[in-house]
């Protein structure tokens, strides 16, 4: 385990972390809107059929349509509960000249900084943050948020430190860092030959729930989740694909995927008696859009495990890799209340092996 467990943690630090998962939780409500409910909205409004995933792209493995969609709104966010130490600049490009400083934010063109712009709308806790977030989330590379340790000590205050982050750190050295975890690597990627070390980087992508071998955003996002298995706290990191459709979610919990998803009038009836739902209830909390006859777009999300091949052995010791064998496993599949509904709950609902 590369963090500390809540148990292993100083109160003050108990109390950074509470705060940390309480404001992911409210990233995470507004991720999921942008990244989804925003795009169908997009494309709505221009008039073009939302090109839905179907459920065997979901599934561990599945092949994806190499097709990018312009009205999709992709994005890479990392979310981190301390701050990046300076060493780590040589992979995460985060310098003084991409700071969400004023002065840069002019320089790039980026932001519409108009006569009420303050700076304080890059602290999390500011009212205005998410409109400050909306505006940055479609530059190109990453965006960084992290503790401010610039605050007094026991103020845990996370704001939007960076833009334009870039992740260079090599594909091949993130698998090898995974592979020499799991035990499949002693020391270099190339010990057995070109072969073997292809299939690592191979199964680095399954690891992380991707094709294989692919680039963009989706790459970027899961090397920068292995990367931030080096430092000894929590992080989140979101992508939004214009490709897969999907969200992808990255963190200590593991590997998720959000999507949009069709049910039929059959299955938003069985859904709604499985839970003691009325329909119009289902349908005021959970459905985004109506679609067909009786059917309606839903919210969709797919948590995933690794298998005992994609977990470290427990007796530690060196072993082969065997490509055959399956890296994940679909844990969960949830139909999700729409973003910022209080009251009501994700719901269980099998569509994948259905």
């Amino acid at each position: 385990m590369y963090w500390r467990p809540r148990e292993a943690l100083s109160l003050e630090n108990r109390q950074r972390r509470s705060y940390y998962e309480l404001l992911r939780d409210d990233l995470d409500q507004f991720i999921l809107a942008h990244a989804l409910s925003d795009t169908y909205e997009n494309f709505k409004e221009s008039n073009t059929p939302y090109p839905f995933v179907e459920r065997k792209e979901l599934k561990p493995r599945a092949r994806i349509p190499k097709l990018e969609y312009d009205f999709h709104n992709a994005f890479l966010v990392i979310f981190v509960e301390e701050t990046i130490p300076q060493e780590h600049k040589k992979y995460i490009r985060f310098f003084d000249a991409n700071r969400t400083t004023k002065t840069n934010l002019t320089r790039s063109r980026t932001l519409s900084l108009g006569p009420d712009y303050e700076r304080s709308q890059k602290y999390l806790d500011n009212i205005h943050f998410y409109n400050f977030l909306t505006e940055l989330l479609p530059v190109d590379y990453a965006l960084l948020i992290q503790r401010d340790k610039s605050q007094p000590k026991n103020r845990h205050r996370y704001y939007l430190s960076h833009f334009h982050v870039r992740i260079d750190w090599p594909i091949t050295e993130a698998a090898e860092d995974l592979g020499r975890f799991l035990r499949y690597v002693s020391k270099d990627i190339y010990e057995k030959g070109e072969k073997y070390a292809q299939d690592v980087q191979k199964k680095f992508f399954e690891f992380y729930g991707l094709p294989e071998m692919i680039g963009g955003r989706r790459t970027a996002a899961a090397v920068a989740a292995q990367y931030l298995r080096r430092l000894p706290f929590i992080s989140t990191v979101y992508v939004s694909s214009s490709e897969s459709r999907s969200l992808y979610r990255y963190s200590e919990q593991g590997v998720s995927k959000s999507v949009l998803m069709q049910l039929a009038g059959h299955e938003m009836d069985e859904l709604a008696e499985m839970y003691g739902l009325t329909l119009k209830e289902l349908k005021n909390y959970y459905m985004l859009d109506k679609h067909g006859k009786n059917g309606g777009v839903f919210l969709f999300k797919v948590i995933y495990e690794q298998t005992s091949a994609a977990r470290r052995p427990e007796d530690n010791k060196l072993r082969e890799l065997k490509p055959e064998l399956y890296w994940l496993t679909v844990k969960n599949q949830y139909i999700l209340p729409l973003p910022g509904v209080w009251e009501y709950p994700p719901l269980k609902y099998n569509l994948i092996y259905s």
